[in-house]
């Protein structure tokens, strides 16, 4: 119940106030390339101040779920968007609502899907505050929209939990452990997160109670295949110039802007109406 309540004020918070990252949390990482000014990290005081929202930001818990989506494929060459129409997308104002991407592309081959991409570390209180509108907005995204975690690594203890996000998808934890992971940081501080550097050790150590082996978890996190995941996701953070967490990309090519947090999914849906009617409108002669 309490666990229940703190997100529900994470989320209140993050409708009202468009809170990021920009991994200059902790002294010891290094700036993200290109750091935009944002909205400072919610404090305790305002999340409890945030209280009598938190039922609003709940969405419609008879939504139904969409497919679940295996996170954890491969690395793959991404294909090249298709180039994005300087016209401004119906309902959406260029520059207000979302920003194109020059030369984007997906994280993954599309095949036929809309691509949406967090961008996100644990270890930003502001992506804590995300996480249950992200969650809600997941339940009823459409069946043929794929959401994919892109953690960041900007650098310092914001780099361990990109292995970490990683180690637990090689050994199928990955999903279960998600919003685990925010609480043993942000909740019930079990991890340092922002506030210092947790080393391989700790950070399996609070894994293991998802029925993995904790040396065999720290040393995943130093395997061949999740330092390629990793180069794979800190070069494509690069490369799309996202600066900030959270961060929604579309198919690769838009980023989600907006007032506040739940007005970032508003945006996300008209984005995705977009990219499936482009998909479905015939071929001009």
């Amino acid at each position: 119940m309490k666990r229940h309540l703190t997100l529900a004020l994470l989320a209140a918070f993050a409708l009202s106030a468009l809170s990021a990252c920009t991994g200059k949390q902790d002294e010891a990482a290094a700036p993200a390339p290109d750091a935009a000014t944002t909205a400072a990290a919610p404090s305790e005081a305002e999340l409890m101040a945030a209280a009598e929202a938190a039922a609003k930001a709940s969405a419609d818990p008879n939504a139904a779920p969409a497919p679940a989506t295996d996170p954890a494929a491969a690395p793959a060459p991404a294909e090249p968007a298709p180039a994005a129409a300087n016209d401004e997308i119906p309902g959406l104002k260029l520059g207000v609502d979302y920003e194109i991407i020059e030369n984007g592309q997906p994280f993954e081959p599309l095949n036929g899907k809309v691509e949406v991409v967090e961008v996100f570390n644990y270890v930003c209180p502001a992506c804590a505050a995300f996480q249950p509108l992200v969650v809600s907005w997941k339940k009823r995204m459409p069946a043929n929209v794929r959401f994919t975690y892109v953690p960041a690594a900007f650098g310092g203890n914001w780099d361990q939990y990109v292995r970490s996000f990683y180690a637990a998808q090689t050994m199928g934890i990955a999903d279960k452990a998600h919003d685990r992971v925010y609480d043993g940081i942000h909740l019930e501080n079990r991890l340092k997160g922002e506030r210092g550097n947790d080393s391989d050790a700790e950070i399996a150590a609070f894994y293991a109670q998802f029925g993995v082996d904790a040396k065999q978890f720290a040393g995943n996190m130093k395997s061949f295949a999740v330092t390629g995941k990793f180069n794979k996701a800190k070069q494509y953070i690069v490369s799309q110039r996202v600066s900030s967490t959270p961060t929604l990309m579309v198919n690769g090519k838009y980023s989600a802007l907006g007032r506040s947090a739940e007005d970032r999914f508003r945006i996300v849906d008209a984005l995705i109406a977009h990219e499936l009617a482009q998909t479905a409108a015939p071929a001009t002669p």
